[in-house]
């Protein structure tokens, strides 16, 4: 098959499409209405609807993934990224050890708050670690934070997180 579709007497490009998609997306992202958008490229705006729609990973508020030593961490940030988790924050221990090694204090606090900025920007964080750290974040993000305690602080080694549990955790929050 070639590059291009014939379709009666039309011959349709795809990457014309995909480029144009693209374009109505990010305007849509920045923060256009579909009107403005369908007004701005002359297309209706209830293609614009259905093509969001076709698209739709979920429904809802924002939602952020916290989860710290994760043994399985490959398994659970690929479950978050399928059932449409916008932030995954998942080390295992020897990462979160070189992530504060790894940095002057100066910069880990920089860091740290910059992280807290961006999770805060979520309607809903899932928190996976210790006790004590559950709560501790819990206390710094002061939002919709659910809660998933794998042991108790301090965690030494990686701690394997039920992948299916967190699918359904997830979909019962985006429910």
């Amino acid at each position: 098959m070639g590059r291009f579709f014939r379709i009666g007497d039309k011959l349709i490009d795809p990457s014309r499409i995909r480029d144009r998609v693209k374009e109505i997306l990010a305007l849509r992202g920045q923060g256009f209405s579909q009107q403005e958008v369908a007004d701005r490229l002359g297309v209706d705006r209830s293609f614009i609807s259905r093509l969001e729609s076709m698209g739709e990973v979920r429904r809802g508020g924002s939602l952020a993934l916290i989860a710290m030593p994760v043994a399985n961490k490959d398994e659970i940030v690929a479950v978050a990224a399928k059932e449409g988790v916008e932030l995954s924050v998942v080390m295992d221990n020897r990462e979160r050890w070189a992530y504060v090694q790894d940095r002057s204090g100066a910069q880990l606090v920089n860091d740290i708050v910059r992280l807290i900025g961006q999770v805060r920007a979520y309607d809903t964080t899932v928190v996976i670690g210790s006790d004590e750290r559950v709560r501790f974040i819990q206390a710094l993000i002061d939002k919709d934070v659910i809660p998933w305690e794998i042991g108790k602080s301090p965690l030494s080694e990686d701690v394997y997180v039920d992948p299916e549990r967190l699918r359904d955790l997830i979909r019962e929050i985006k429910a």
